[in-house]
């Protein structure tokens, strides 16, 4: 009997990335990636500043996210280029943003920016949160100053709901504001991100969309 597909998706292809879920194996290239692009993430980007760090930290890393996908309690993706050798960055649909809702987080490598694939990678995480989880809101939080991201925002057809305040507190101590966008499902059809270029399997390679 062939196996029934199920979630959540741990594979995604789009139409320049494969997004799948951190294996602790992938370790030395993300630091690679990660360690070239400090400049470039630490301005945005809490996590970066606790590098660098060493292989075996950031193995450890990638065994909570592991852990914590194979759980269903937050989904971390590695975002490799299509044939799965070079890290280009990460995203991942986190439900830290109460019922029914998931907030979409991604960073590109330094060398890799520019070229769309933040908007490529959130769209397919906005279908799969709709099309898969059922969601009823996806919610992407940047910081005003953080142009590109809020132009993936933008692009993807959510809603500026508003900025909230001095709520996140930066490296050099500052308080920064954040910008709060939405995209619900009632919105979702008519959205670019449901016109998006995607295939996505379970842990089974079972294919799901």
């Amino acid at each position: 009997m062939t196996p029934t597909p199920f979630g959540p998706a741990y594979t995604l292809q789009t139409a320049r990335t494969l997004l799948r879920c951190w294996s602790p194996a992938d370790a030395a290239r993300a630091l690679r990636a990660i360690d070239a692009s400090l400049d470039h993430l630490r301005p945005w980007l809490d996590w970066a500043r606790h590098y660098p760090i060493s292989v075996e930290q950031q193995a450890a890393v990638l065994r909570r996210f592991r852990g914590s996908f194979d759980l269903g309690q937050d989904f971390t993706y590695a975002v490799f280029d299509r044939g799965g050798t070079e890290v280009l960055g990460g995203c991942g649909l986190h439900p830290r943003v109460g019922e029914g809702g998931r907030e979409i987080g991604y960073w590109i490598a330094a060398q890799h920016a520019g070229q769309g694939l933040a908007t490529e990678v959130a769209a397919a995480l906005v279908r799969v949160a709709f099309e898969l989880d059922g969601l009823r809101r996806v919610e992407i939080h940047c910081d005003p100053l953080n142009v590109p991201s809020a132009a993936v925002a933008r692009k993807l057809g959510f809603t500026h709901e508003g900025t909230l305040r001095q709520r996140l507190q930066a490296a050099d101590g500052s308080w920064r504001d954040v910008m709060l966008w939405t995209l619900l499902a009632e919105d979702y059809r008519a959205s670019p991100a449901a016109a998006s270029d995607l295939e996505a399997f379970d842990v089974l390679g079972q294919k799901l969309l």
